[in-house]
């Protein structure tokens, strides 16, 4: 509720507006069956005309006034709603951006993104069924009992005793429905990471022909979800009954008791319809609100689940908000590492040990190693995806921990393996990077990226579209893409996280040999698997199992490195035998 309170504060004036307008309804709705009491008992008193037509015509003011609150406030209600909603999304996906590969793992794709759309979209139904439908009852309660008891003391000790008596039965049945509504919501999640798993890993499916065996393990999931959701309506079922079963009951106490007071003279006809009236609206708003109160629970979870996203404290964090103001950005020495040790937070032992060598402006440094030995944890520490656990990581000599994330990564321009297009046209991909770019620097990015020719051979050419993650281009056009998007950039250091791995050996070398002359202001740090991508690099670093097991040049490491030997070697054969 906290949580609710907190995304309602900003539009406080709008909510109490939705609020008075709403009382202003409920009080309404209940004023028209005491006029219309007034009326029948003016009709069988034999009263004037004018008297009906008077007390008439104030039930039609009472209508329009109570029809025009109700559609105000529904408006209002639902503005409200799709405020707190919009400001949720936007709450959770701004700290989304702030959460690192460990937090992202620690939540789950699937689950933020149910957090996100799924949780927070109950959340808005809840809000504005709370406000139409619960809120009001106390008003409709109040004001309906003073009516009964200012008609009858009996009738409205009756319509007290069955209200009573039906919030007991609420009370009990929805502690018994909340477990179920808040095993609803880890069950979505459950099922929305297997539907996820099975669209994008379809191919995968389809390939090892599992198709039967990954609708078996669908079908369990929607199963469970179903058996949970009919045990929860179940209760919902029950109360619904129960509920129905007193308001007939009260009507037929009310026919009872005041038919022998009618022939006593002591109680009008207009007074039966008018209690009956005020009755079958509490009990109404009454199992309204009940349905309303039967979701709260799984309402209430969903604002847990989101809280939690919004209340977890990053596992990276700004330490200063200011940018250095010793910021040496002629510093020869780009990137340093200084004596760096790292360990994930669910390891036991440290990934990397005791890392330390310096990219210098101007020269490419290329990192190489074995599966697993820790190559792209290196460019994650750069970008400060992670933080060291010993030494320091420096940009132009500036500990990259004193300064701000945002700051480190204006100076950086990162291209990972697994390309990474975004929907839209090619320019607007190139242009993620330099918002400002002309497109003559972005043909100019294109051609060093030996994307040129093929963005010229297109009918649209930077203007032509681009599919989500790129699916409409092959895996070499994306790598391509990708560098050329971090050439607009201009950085002081480039990251090439085995950004190679998917061109042929032509244009790998046609690449390389036009990056030699863009990237001279600048330094570069290549990961690579392939010899051949950094062999004529300034200096490489040889990592084997998290430790450096030589860093000098191709040559140097030939003779001196066998680790790096080895690589180069098994790679020479597999090349001869193809």
């Amino acid at each position: 509720m906290k949580l609710i309170l907190q995304f309602i504060k900003p539009h406080r004036k709008l909510c109490a507006l939705t609020i008075l307008l709403l009382i202003i309804d409920v009080a309404g709705a209940l004023f028209i069956p005491t006029l219309a009491a007034q009326m029948l008992n003016q009709g069988t008193s034999g009263a004037s005309f004018e008297a009906l037509v008077y007390t008439g015509l104030q039930m039609a003011a009472v209508s329009v006034l109570s029809g025009g609150c109700a559609i105000l406030g529904g408006y209002t209600c639902a503005t409200l709603a799709a405020r707190v909603g919009k400001d949720m999304r936007v709450a959770v996906y701004n700290k989304s951006l702030k959460l690192s590969i460990y937090d992202f793992r620690h939540f789950g794709t699937a689950s933020i993104t149910t957090r996100t759309v799924s949780d927070i979209t109950t959340i808005q139904f809840a809000l504005t069924s709370f406000i139409q439908m619960v809120l009001p009852v106390p008003v409709i309660f109040a004001i309906a009992l003073a009516l009964s008891f200012s008609l009858d003391v009996e009738m409205g000790f009756i319509l007290l005793a069955v209200v009573v008596i039906v919030l007991i039965l609420a009370f009990f049945i929805m502690r018994s429905a909340a477990p179920l509504f808040k095993k609803l919501q880890k069950l979505l999640d459950r099922m929305t990471t297997v539907l996820l798993e099975n669209i994008t890993g379809v191919r995968v499916v389809r390939a090892f022909n599992n198709e039967s065996r990954e609708e078996m393990r669908m079908g369990k999931t929607f199963l469970n979800y179903a058996k949970t959701s009919i045990k929860a309506n179940r209760r919902f079922a029950n109360l619904d009954g129960l509920s129905f079963f007193c308001m007939n009951l009260f009507v037929v106490i009310v026919y009872w008791l005041s038919g022998g007071r009618i022939h006593a003279g002591s109680f009008q006809i207009g007074d039966i319809t008018a209690v009956i009236e005020y009755a079958m609206m509490v009990l109404f708003f009454l199992m309204m609100a009940q349905i309303v109160i039967l979701t709260m629970p799984r309402a209430l979870e969903c604002c847990d689940r989101v809280r939690a996203v919004l209340e977890h404290t990053p596992e990276i964090q700004d330490i200063v908000t200011e940018d250095p103001r010793n910021f040496d950005e002629q510093n020869s020495e780009v990137l340093a590492f200084r004596d760096v040790s790292f360990r994930f937070a669910d390891a036991e032992e440290n990934t990397l040990h005791h890392l330390d060598f310096v990219c210098r402006r101007g020269e490419t440094t290329a990192v190489i190693g074995g599966t697993g030995s820790g190559k792209s944890t290196v460019a994650s520490l750069i970008l400060r995806f992670h933080d060291v656990t010993q030494g320091s990581v420096c940009l132009n000599g500036t500990d990259i921990r004193q300064m701000p994330q945002r700051y480190l990564r204006d100076h950086l321009a990162y291209v990972q393996q697994k390309a990474w297009l975004f929907s839209g046209t090619i320019a607007d991909n190139l242009r993620y990077s330099n918002k400002n770019a002309s497109e003559e620097e972005l043909m100019h990015a294109a051609d060093v990226a030996q994307a040129g020719d093929f963005i010229r051979s297109l009918p649209d050419g930077l203007h032509s579209f681009v599919a989500q993650g790129g699916t409409n281009f092959s895996g070499g056009q994306k790598q391509r893409l990708s560098i050329a998007r971090a050439l607009v950039k201009k950085p002081e250091l480039y990251i090439f996280d085995d950004s190679f791995s998917a061109l042929d050996f032509k244009t790998d070398a046609a690449l390389r040999k036009a990056l030699v002359t863009e990237t001279k202001d600048a330094a570069v740090l290549i990961i690579a698997q392939r010899v051949s991508t950094i062999q004529n690099a300034d200096q490489i670093i040889v990592l084997h199992e998290g430790r450096m097991a030589g860093i000098g040049k191709h040559d140097k490491l030939l003779k001196t490195c066998p680790v790096y030997r080895e690589i180069y070697e098994s790679q020479t054969k597999e090349a001869q035998k193809a």
